[in-house]
Parts: C-alpha cells; structure tokens; sequence
C-alpha cells in the first residue's frame, strides 16, 4: 500500500513512518520542520529513518537510506499547490494526516499558527484527497476536543461542543469537517482523538519531557492545580499499533445511523471517529514518581493554579477501536517512563 504520512518529523509520525516503511508498505513522508520546538529533534527522527539533514529542502524529494521503500520532502500543508501537486504525482492509497500546530497552551499566544496548519491546512489534504480517489483519510483529532465534559470515561459520542482552548476548538473542526468531505463525495475518514501520547523521541513540551528535564539539572517542576490532575498516559507503541490497524481497514458506512437520533461516533457516511488512549488515567504525582523512580532522582515542585485552556483529567473509553479492531494497550505508566528514561540518557549524553 502507497501511504502518505504528514508530520513524518514529529513525535506520532516518526514511529509510525518505521513502522509501516518497516513492513514493506511504500511511505512517503510530509513535515515543514517548523521551529515550534527544537528542530533538531525533528531533524534526529528522520535521521533515525535515513534522511538526513542536509538532504531535507523545501521542495525536494528526499530519499531514506535506511528504507528503499521511504521518500520524504518538506512542505507545508498550507501550500495549496505544492500539496496538490504531490497528491496528483503520487496517488496515494491511504493518507495519515498527523501535521499540525499542536500544544493546547501555545494557542493562547499564537492563534493563527492554528488556524493556517489546522484548518487551511487540512482543508488542502480534503481536497487532494477528494480529487485523486484516497481510499482512506486517516487524522488526528484530540483529547482536548472533550473540553468542559465531566463524565468519565470519555466517551466518542460524548458532546464536545464546548472546548476550551483555540487547538481543541480546530481539532473538532477538522472532525466536522471530514464528515462533510465524507458525506459529499464518499471519502472514507477516520478520526483519532490521541489521549497524552509519550514516549521516545518524545515532544520537548510536554510534561514528561519538561519534568526529566528540570529534575536532571536540579530545577523545580512547575505542577498545575497543585496536582491535582490525571491524565490517561498512553505509550508510542500502542499508538502506533492502533493507527496502523486504523490505516488497514477504511471506515464504512452505518446502515443503522439515523439522523433522528444520530450517533456522533459514525454516520450514513464513510466516516468513523475513535478514542485511541490507554483506558486507565493516571494521577500526576504519581507519574512524576514514576519519573523520580527512573531517574533515581526526587524532584522539587512548584504546586500551581490550573492554567488557561488545561482540563483537570482525561480517561479514554476506547472501546469502539477494542470492538472494531481488537486493540489492546499493553504499556503500563512506569515501563513506559523507564523506556523514555533510558532514550533520554542515551540520546542527550546524560550522566547521572
């Protein structure tokens, strides 16, 4: 299968480039290489692939050589014709969209960046997908789409028509807007509400990252709602397992949706939308002793006022993706942790 993976430099889209280039599936691999957190990092990753640096220009196709099957090139979602022209060239069988402006606090100081990448952006991936016959849109949607929900586990037919950050706000956007590219024109789409993904190769601005970070050089971690939080930890591989699932099987059509009582979870239409998280939240301070405990270090904390924008605690009912595709998260908190740790330390030089 022909598969296109955008934000193949970022966290998400890095391991689910090794793992489909991997098992034989012809990739094609789409990031900007923006500088909202180290470009380096991103620019490690897709060493790691086998493209290397001073290979990546905008524009320009780049080869692995470390998969024959991989292709990378950096370009913007927001560049119309640069995306449509690479969608008319290759014809892709299936499309991971994974590119975005992600990071719920980010939101509050630069809006538009999420406006541009979230909604002109994936405006441009419906589109391409619609005119050269994509089989299967697979994206990205959030946890934070849940906003000012309070029934736990979250539930995919769950109202979520009241976030609480600009980010949350695109990402049910985009939800809303793959239906109707579904329902006009049969495009078959998948939407993921990604629950606190971690683990190596990570992204710096997040809380697993941050709090490593600042323990290692003897700095206080600033905790929010003075701890007071969960959040439903869920482990790169098992992400990876169920996108990969996800990708292998386009969303179809319910014949029993009715619009009398609709299910916001499916539709009439080749649409399909699923909670991919852990099923099991975890308290925070529990998880920065998971990090205390791999470190071997205690950290100093800061106990703080819940910030704009952040919720008190996430759970995922994925029950639809256990239903649908037999998916089963097999990482636990603290053998997940460790896994970042020993990456961490080895990557960065750390000597403790």
């Amino acid at each position: 299968m022909k598969i296109l993976v955008t934000g193949a430099a970022g966290f998400i889209g890095f391991h689910l480039v090794k793992r489909l280039a991997g098992r034989g599936d012809e990739v094609y691999g789409l990031d900007n290489v923006n500088d909202y957190y180290d470009p380096e990092l991103k620019y490690a990753r897709l060493a790691e692939t086998g493209v290397e640096k001073s290979a990546v220009e905008y524009g320009r196709e780049a080869e692995s050589s470390v998969f024959p099957n991989y292709r990378f090139i950096k370009l913007n979602l927001e560049d119309r014709e640069g995306i449509a022209e690479l969608f008319k060239k290759e014809k892709f069988d299936a499309v991971c969209n994974l590119a975005a402006q992600a990071g719920v606090r980010y939101s509050l100081v630069n809006p538009y960046a999420y406006i541009d990448s979230n909604i002109s952006g994936f405006t441009n991936i419906l589109e391409a997908s619609r005119h050269n016959a994509v089989g299967h849109l697979v994206y990205a949607s959030s946890s934070s789409v849940y906003g000012l929900n309070e029934r736990m586990p979250f539930s995919a037919r769950d109202n979520v028509d009241h976030p609480v950050s600009l980010y949350a706000a695109s990402k049910k956007s985009n939800e809303l807007m793959a239906h109707a590219y579904s329902h006009l024109f049969k495009l078959p789409v998948t939407g993921l509400r990604f629950f606190t993904v971690y683990g190596p190769f990570g992204r710096p601005d997040m809380a697993l990252f941050i709090f490593t970070r600042a323990i290692i050089e003897n700095r206080p971690i600033d905790v929010y709602n003075f701890g007071d939080m969960k959040r439903d930890f869920t482990y790169i591989d098992d992400i990876v397992e169920g996108v990969v699932r996800v990708i292998d099987r386009p969303a179809a059509g319910n014949p029993e949706w009715s619009g009398v009582s609709p299910d916001p979870e499916t539709s009439a239409a080749p649409y399909k939308i699923y909670n991919i998280g852990n099923n099991s939240p975890v308290k925070l301070l529990d998880f920065i002793e998971s990090i205390e405990e791999a470190l071997g270090k205690k950290a100093v904390k800061n106990l703080l006022e819940m910030q704009p924008g952040d919720v008190h605690a996430t759970w995922a009912d994925s029950g639809g993706l256990a239903r649908d595709f037999d998916y089963r998260p097999a990482t636990g908190v603290k053998d997940g942790v460790k896994k970042f740790i020993d990456w961490y330390i080895k990557f960065y030089g750390v000597i403790l």
